[in-house]
């Protein structure tokens, strides 16, 4: 029988204040619960204004209390740029979360570890300030974290020179497929810094978690792990998807948009493999140019297909479009919807994505094929990975003038829905999505981790 663990535990979960770092630590925070540990989510005062928050569904044992960023009006369109943004959360909130860690530790609910994204490392200062057990926790694909790594150690200099890349344990790459701040490292110098900065302190955690699983990356962990110890303890799919285990874990808790449910009505009405799911998450934004040639790719395929537009983007679809798609009887838009019960629905039979590892990760739990539209950050080397490595989808090509055209979309999705490309990348996929089951099962890999990252805790 699996072993139980000392239930006085309390841990604090600190993520980088946006949706697709936060659930990754509320899903963990559930696995955690499920041991006996108790969690104590926190966000920034401005996010817990403004969150939709499933709270029926969560274990008792987790909670959530809010730290400032120094912006609780506004949040980062308060502070106008991302360094000022940083550099204020980081002054205001290490005196936060100092207030936060006293107030527990006065009271019968003492800290005795405190989890982090590394995109925060001034967290990790603060933790050791209290002797307190520090896990840094990477919410990004094991091999964009040793890229990184390899960049801030200088193993790979930028500019990079010539191509392709080769780093042990990693595929070859070329340019296109590495994260756009090492392509592209002056276009996003504060989002360089970010990232790079996330390595500034990593030595002084105590252990080093991952959001993803070993046989998904077994060369690039082995690789990573001599540099720089390290352990997966993912996939944080919720486990209704994977081994339900953890009770009513039926959806990632946290929208920080409204969602839309009449998507799932619609999908029950429509043939087993016969719509595409569009979503390029919560950060993306195209042209007018794109979206109308994304429109007319769509609708030219002949498949019936569910776009996700969030209310902020619809502006750069014309209007006569949104008007033609919602007509035609075989496209819907919508705002935002439970992404995990579209991906799981019979109805879908491939998942168009802008490759954020959030997404990937759903898409092969779930078995379902993609079409990868890379954009920034992180999503190119997750689109080499899906189209190369694990084979479970194909990656649109970008013309001259940095413009996906109608035709490519139409190529890729016949590729996906009709061909026998296609056919081999489902097979892939629910090769992927059994090993993920395996690695978060009883006696799984991740789950091995996760119950040595407690007792290690227990132990300290």
């Amino acid at each position: 029988m699996e072993e139980r663990v000392n239930s006085c535990r309390h841990v604090l979960m600190i993520p980088y204040p946006s949706q697709g770092h936060i659930n990754p630590l509320l899903q963990f925070s559930k696995r955690l619960s499920t041991k006996g540990v108790k969690a104590t989510m926190v966000t920034t005062i401005f996010i817990s204004k403004f969150m939709h928050l499933q709270s029926s569904t969560l274990p008792g044992s987790i909670q959530f209390d809010a730290i400032s960023d120094g912006y609780d009006n506004g949040g980062y369109d308060q502070a106008g740029s991302i360094p000022a943004y940083l550099s204020r959360m980081e002054t205001i909130g290490s005196n936060s979360l100092r207030e936060l860690i006293k107030k527990y530790n006065s009271s019968d609910h003492c800290i005795d570890c405190v989890v982090y994204d590394p995109l925060l490392p001034w967290v990790l200062d603060v933790t050791k300030e209290f002797g307190l057990f520090g896990a840094a926790f990477f919410t990004h694909m094991c091999a964009v974290d040793y890229i990184f790594y390899c960049v801030y150690h200088e193993r790979l200099k930028l500019p990079i020179s010539s191509t392709p890349i080769s780093i042990p344990g990693l595929p070859l790459l070329e340019l296109k497929d590495t994260p756009a701040f090492v392509s592209e490292p002056g276009l996003y110098p504060a989002y360089y810094d970010l990232v790079m900065n996330q390595f500034s302190n990593i030595h002084k955690a105590d252990i080093i978690l991952v959001n993803s699983f070993y046989k998904l990356e077994d060369q690039v962990v082995d690789s990573m792990s001599k540099l720089c110890p390290l352990v997966t303890v993912g996939p944080t799919v919720p486990s209704l998807y994977l081994d339900k285990a953890v009770p009513n874990d039926t959806d990632n808790n946290l929208n920080l948009f409204e969602v839309d449910s009449s998507a799932i009505s619609w999908l029950k009405q429509k043939p087993a493999r016969s719509a595409i799911y569009i979503s390029f998450g919560s950060m993306v934004c195209f042209s007018t140019k794109q979206m109308e040639e994304m429109a007319l790719g769509l609708m030219g395929s002949g498949f019936n297909f569910l776009w996700v537009i969030p209310d902020v983007d619809k502006k750069n679809l014309p209007k006569e479009m949104g008007k033609e798609i919602n007509a035609c009887g075989r496209g819907l838009i919508v705002n935002w919807v439970p992404q995990l019960e579209v991906l799981s629905d019979q109805a879908v039979g491939c998942f168009f994505t802008h490759c954020g590892w959030n997404s990937i990760l759903e898409a092969l739990c779930l078995g379902v094929p993609m079409v990868a539209l890379p954009q920034w950050t992180d999503q190119p080397t997750n689109a080499k990975f899906v189209e190369d490595v694990w084979k479970v989808g194909i990656r649109v090509k970008v013309n001259e003038d940095g413009i996906v055209t109608r035709e490519e979309i139409e190529r890729c999705l016949r590729e996906v829905m009709e061909k026998e490309l296609g056919r081999e990348m489902r097979i892939n996929a629910k090769k992927w999505k059994q090993l993920a089951l395996e690695a978060v099962s009883q006696g799984g890999t991740s789950d091995t981790n996760i119950n040595e990252f407690i007792n290690i805790l227990n132990r300290s």
